[in-house]
């Protein structure tokens, strides 16, 4: 690991006066580990300048969200928190986030989003339409319960769909090196978001492939539904290659000796060289990319 004595970590513009970390924190790091342990985490990692956290109350049945919201507690009014929900109904929808809210114990999100729309007429339509999640969304904004709208999409059709209905605040979606040069996805987003106004937040930067079969690491890994990039040269290249696209910040993965890899490279980050970039395409070349989804 590189020597971060006069390492910083750099912040982006999201919106109005908002700047966020280079890469946020996936609240996921979270689960498996004591309050007390996770409390120690997030002081360590707001005090090497993340301020942009992330969570869902479908990680790990809520544990995330239960041990975030003590952990976050001391430094809430200097960090920006984003919350999501599954929900596509306005009833389901309010209650989750009033329960994410309590479990949080924060009053408001900086950022509230509709999670993983994935099929136009299941996420999309049912969201948008009378009685839909949408309705919780816009009445939470003007409550001053949620600052600004977004949402997370895991295919492009989803995206552009919710993109044109809507004029949100950022969309939070998958943009790896290997999906882009061997499955052709994500910049599609990227350019249809900025068109849109809409800044741009990624996943799945350190995303390698599909997890194979028998490979022994799907148990070392296990927060990860992905094979990860774990090399930390090649996961440095990686990270770096979706730091280069016009977005404002990453969220890494959930494990936390990769979020230490991230956090490192992120202090230190510097554009990719030439070199550097025939690289990544040389890592992409022949793996299995994770997006777009299989069927």
């Amino acid at each position: 690991m590189a020597d971060n004595k006069n390492a910083a970590l750099g912040r982006r513009p999201y919106k109005d006066d908002v700047e966020l970390s280079l890469i946020g924190f996936g609240a996921i790091v979270l689960m498996g580990y004591e309050q007390e342990e996770g409390n120690r985490l997030v002081a360590e990692f707001v005090e090497k300048g993340v301020n942009y956290f992330d969570v869902a109350p479908s990680y790990g049945d809520g544990e995330a969200e239960i041990k975030l919201g003590p952990a976050l507690e001391p430094y809430r009014k200097d960090c920006f928190l984003a919350c999501k929900t599954t929900e596509r109904t306005a009833e389901k929808a309010r209650f989750e986030l009033d329960r994410s809210l309590e479990r949080l114990k924060t009053d408001h999100f900086d950022l509230y989003q509709i999670h993983a729309i994935t099929d136009l007429k299941e996420d999309v339509d049912a969201a948008f339409a009378k009685g839909g999640a949408m309705e919780v969304f816009l009445e939470a904004k003007k409550e001053g319960k949620v600052r600004y709208l977004g949402f997370s999409a895991h295919s492009i059709e989803a995206a552009f769909a919710a993109l044109d209905r809507y004029d949100f605040d950022s969309v939070l979606f998958p943009l790896n090196f290997c999906c882009v040069q061997e499955g052709d996805f994500g910049l599609q987003i990227l350019e249809r978001a900025k068109e849109k106004g809409a800044a741009r937040l990624a996943l799945k930067g350190m995303a390698r492939q599909r997890w194979q079969e028998e490979d022994p690491d799907r148990k070392v890994y296990d927060k990860c539904w992905y094979e990860p990039v774990t090399d930390a040269v090649k996961a440095d290249l990686a990270l770096r290659w979706t730091l280069d696209q016009p977005i404002t910040a990453a969220i890494p993965p959930g494990e936390l000796s990769l979020y230490r890899i991230a956090l490192d490279s992120a202090m230190h980050y510097k554009r990719l060289t030439d070199e550097e970039r025939n690289s990544v395409a040389a890592m992409a070349k022949g793996l299995e990319p994770i997006f777009p989804l299989a069927g």
